[in-house]
């Protein structure tokens, strides 16, 4: 009995939370370990299908670099990095293309649908909705560096994306675009979910990553900081405390915040049920970012109590 009253507790708990993101959208960036682990990909993909079941708007926007390299080395293709970035030339191209936009992209859709959801794979085979142009990088001299195949999103397919949102289905969408001239490219799969949470003017954009958050020391998980401002983050990034591989994490999340998304999270995707975790219970498992400006002040916090 006493269990079973704490698992009534628990959805109790759920209950306001999933009352105030009932149609909000969410986008989810699904990457690195949590890609490579099925078993954790699979209940990542079944949190998605419960948001969905319970009113939630979740977009699925994901990348796949490993199991690229995997289909290159196959191939017997070297991957060319400059600057951590993919060089991508015809060749590697059409085996992004293959590998990301249609195997693993209808992969993932498909598994939605196998737990119950409903989903759509957004790809070139049905319907893009990422549209970009190419980049080049600054080279130490100055210099335009050529990537080849890579670019930037520049725009959004929203009405394709919000239409299916409350239609009830997934939009799942790999980190493809296609350029003015009808050529496909190559993006990066934060700068593409970070993209599409702009255009969708996102309640949540949620970084799936393979570390629990923002830590106070990096070795210590213990030590999470659940609840960030993005000022108090800057001066993290500043002192040192947040250093080397998280850096470009919360940069990106950073970004995004300031592209007009509410709030950003960092998340272990590896955890069970990290999702659900995160977004309905008070506590959380993850660091959530927000902009400064977005917390109040316990002044205004009783002024709102009084006014209401």
């Amino acid at each position: 009995m006493e269990e079973a009253i704490l698992k009534a507790d628990v959805l109790i708990e759920a209950l306001g939370w999933i009352r105030r993101f009932r149609d909000k959208i969410t986008v989810i960036k699904l990457g690195g370990s949590v890609m490579e682990n099925e078993n954790a990909l699979l209940h990542t993909l079944l949190d998605i299908v419960f948001m969905e079941t319970v009113g939630m708007r979740p977009v699925v926007v994901h990348g796949g670099g490993a199991a690229i390299d995997r289909a290159m080395d196959a191939a017997g293709l070297v991957p060319t990095k400059i600057k951590g970035r993919r060089y991508t030339d015809d060749a590697t191209l059409k085996i992004v293309e293959e590998v990301l936009a249609y195997e693993t992209n209808e992969w993932i859709a498909r598994q939605i649908e196998e737990l119950g959801g409903r989903a759509m794979n957004l790809n070139f085979r049905t319907t893009n909705v990422l549209f970009g142009e190419r980049i080049t990088l600054a080279g130490d001299n100055g210099e335009s560096i050529d990537l080849g195949h890579v670019g930037k999103v520049t725009r959004v397919d929203r009405t394709t994306i919000e239409n299916l949102c409350y239609a009830g289905q997934v939009p799942v969408i790999p980190s493809m675009a296609l350029d003015d001239r009808g050529g496909k490219l190559n993006v990066n799969a934060d700068t593409a979910a970070t993209a599409v949470a702009q255009a969708l003017g996102a309640e949540k954009m949620i970084y799936m990553s393979d570390v629990n958050g923002v830590r106070r020391d990096k070795n210590d998980p213990g030590s999470i900081i659940h609840s960030l401002t993005d000022v108090e983050a800057r001066e993290l990034i500043r002192t040192g405390i947040v250093d080397s591989g998280m850096i470009p994490k919360v940069e990106a999340c950073l970004e995004t915040l300031d592209r007009g998304v509410r709030k950003v999270h960092i998340i272990d995707g590896r955890l069970r049920h990290s999702l659900l975790l995160e977004i309905y219970t008070s506590s959380g498992v993850g660091t959530e970012i927000v902009k400064a400006s977005e917390v109040q002040s316990p002044m205004s916090k009783v002024q709102n109590q009084v006014q209401a």
